[in-house]
């Protein structure tokens, strides 16, 4: 992906170049010339049309928006409760992910979501051990975030 960029903006330069022309008006139009090489070329470079790895980061950061956000009212009912009835506690969680970025990522955006912690990871980054605020409520929705998660992390490092 980094060099389908380059090679991007080298286009994008190259084209202000020819055109005689140093505006960011003629870059952008060497920019989308440079996109329609690269997608003419897509089949002889080793990794994916860079725009589509883009599309898939910009989709994984709107999943963890979305369950931030509906994490976030789940602890905020829970906290606001004028008895606190919790009850936290340790589970395990599944995943099928393979390789540590991919592991490492999901275990960063399943604690960034509020009411849940990985705690640790087991030596064959399979299961994660997780502590959850409440564990009827908070267990079933860390699930549900593990699996959008897990789909949209595929989509990002899968070829």
């Amino acid at each position: 992906m980094p060099v389908q960029i380059l090679i991007n903006l080298f286009i994008g330069v190259l084209w202000m170049f020819f055109q005689d022309n140093w505006s960011v008006l003629t870059f952008f139009s060497g920019f989308l010339f440079g996109l329609l090489v690269l997608y003419i070329l897509r089949r002889f470079l080793p990794a994916k049309f860079y725009p589509v790895t883009l599309l898939a980061i910009l989709k994984l950061v709107l999943v963890f928006i979305y369950e931030l956000f509906s994490s976030s009212i789940l602890v905020i009912r829970q906290v606001t409760k004028p008895k606190i009835d919790i009850s936290p506690g340790i589970f395990t969680l599944e995943t099928d992910l393979e390789g540590d970025l991919e592991v490492t990522l999901l275990a960063l955006l399943l604690t960034l979501t509020p009411g849940s912690v990985v705690v640790e990871i087991s030596p064959d980054n399979k299961r994660f051990f997780i502590h959850a605020m409440d564990i009827p409520d908070s267990s079933n929705a860390v699930i549900k975030s593990k699996e959008k998660f897990e789909t949209a992390i595929k989509r990002v490092t899968r070829l």
